[in-house]
């Protein structure tokens, strides 16, 4: 087999490992080789079966971001429950959203604001393999491990590790978040590091002319399979063969630089977080189908306003640019933003001046992936503790993203014990969005 990339699996604290980006002959650490995966794409193609290059972008808000003060602030609420920040006012009629996100406010009518998410694990842990998985884990917040694949190892299980054109990771994170690895799935399909070796192993390893000798032997062994190849079953070979080489050695992996990036957008997407989420929009471009960036910070039992006012600070223009961004690039179509985190924050404000956890209530909003926009979909009870009309779960939300990355709801796959599995059981797309 011929590498062209060395470097050292490393694993976590939950068991998932870094995957590296691409060796010729190989594709990470999945089952399949790289020309086999292309041979396949090609035949799936030929059959013509539907190829999605849709993609998603996950922000999540680690730590349970309050639903009050981000989008749902009902300043009609008794004092102890609106919002302590105010409202910012929207180009929606009526609509309002958390007074710290001006920028935000302004692009709304291309977002949609989900006021009724919830579920029922109010742990950090829990509640964030619930909204990652779909699927509840007591467990979790006592040393339990992820029992569920999370919807990007789903993706890039459906997908393959890699994008069969460019090369791209199909499920790259921005961050580690508890519960973002494969679980069952194995580990070829844990998130993609952007960070240590597996992002130094983007590049080539070995000069061009080793590479081109390499490649020359290569050629030479397939010509004696050929020999005895009667069945001519290797015809076409040189072309995936090829096309594995060329992704290897494609500007995909320029995506995670800035400095390819016009400097003006640089700058209005801000630094922090804005560079983060420039950063996933470009990898979306090449060819990612999950990004997931984490943006933490948001345990706010004390002292909420000033905890806005910080967090605000980057998220405000860091959103606003990428919704007005793939607006105004002809995006909105193929890459869908998704904003939550594990769950949201007591209705009522503690004595603290803070609010503690709350799952029967969650933040959710959406931008793009087709989906239709300029909408608030449910809405709060009078106190902002329980949905008051249509109720969204986390499986919702996920078999809408199923929707938007083309992926069938019924999906199964084998778990350890040798059943089918259902990624979802009961989950419904949003039927407002689609």
């Amino acid at each position: 087999m011929l590498n062209l990339m060395f470097g050292r699996r490393s694993g976590n604290c939950e068991g998932s490992t870094r995957r590296d980006f691409l060796k010729v002959g190989t594709l990470g650490l999945g089952a399949l080789a790289l020309p086999q995966l292309l041979r396949a794409r090609a035949e799936a193609q030929d059959r013509g079966d539907a190829v999605q290059d849709t993609s998603v972008i996950w922000l999540w808000l680690g730590g349970g971001p309050t639903h009050v003060e981000t989008f749902d602030p009902k300043m009609t609420a008794p004092a102890e429950y609106r919002s302590i920040t105010g409202e910012a006012a929207t180009p929606l009629p009526g609509v309002s959203i958390g007074g710290t996100f001006p920028k935000i406010a302004s692009v709304v009518d291309r977002m949609a604001i989900v006021r009724s998410f919830a579920h029922s694990n109010s742990g950090h842990g829990g509640g964030t393999h619930w909204v990652m998985t779909g699927y509840d884990n007591r467990g979790i917040d006592n040393g339990g491990l992820p029992s569920r694949p999370s919807i990007g190892s789903i993706v890039s299980r459906v997908r393959g590790a890699n994008n069969y054109r460019t090369g791209m990771p199909t499920y790259v994170r921005l961050g580690g978040i508890t519960a973002d690895g494969p679980a069952f799935l194995g580990t070829g399909y844990a998130p993609f590091d952007s960070g240590g070796e597996a992002r130094r192993n983007m590049s080539l390893q070995i000069e061009r002319a080793r590479l081109d000798d390499r490649r020359a032997l290569l050629h030479q062994i397939d010509n004696l399979n050929r020999q005895v190849d009667r069945g001519r079953s290797m015809e076409g070979l040189d072309a995936f063969e090829q096309q594995a080489f060329n992704l290897v050695l494609s500007k995909s992996q320029q995506a995670f630089d800035l400095k390819y990036e016009d400097p003006r957008v640089v700058e209005r997407y801000g630094k922090g977080l804005g560079q983060q989420m420039l950063v996933a929009r470009r990898l979306c471009e090449a060819g990612c189908g999950f990004v997931t960036v984490h943006y933490g910070g948001w345990d706010m039992h004390g002292q909420i306003k000033d905890g806005m006012v910080g967090r605000s600070r980057e998220m405000d223009p860091a959103v606003s640019a990428l919704v007005e961004d793939l607006s105004q690039r002809g995006l909105d179509k193929q890459i869908l933003l998704v904003i939550t985190g594990e769950f949201g924050r007591t209705p009522k404000i503690n004595n603290g001046a803070g609010r503690d956890h709350w799952a029967p209530l969650s933040t959710l909003a959406f931008a793009g992936g087709g989906l239709k926009m300029g909408q608030v979909v449910g809405e709060s009870a009078d106190k902002l503790d329980v949905p008051k009309s249509n109720p969204v779960s986390p499986q919702d939300m996920m078999a809408t993203i199923f929707h938007v990355l083309g992926i069938d709801r019924k999906l199964q796959f084998v778990n350890p014990a040798g059943r089918p599995t259902y990624m979802i059981e009961d989950g419904e797309p949003i039927a407002e969005l689609i």
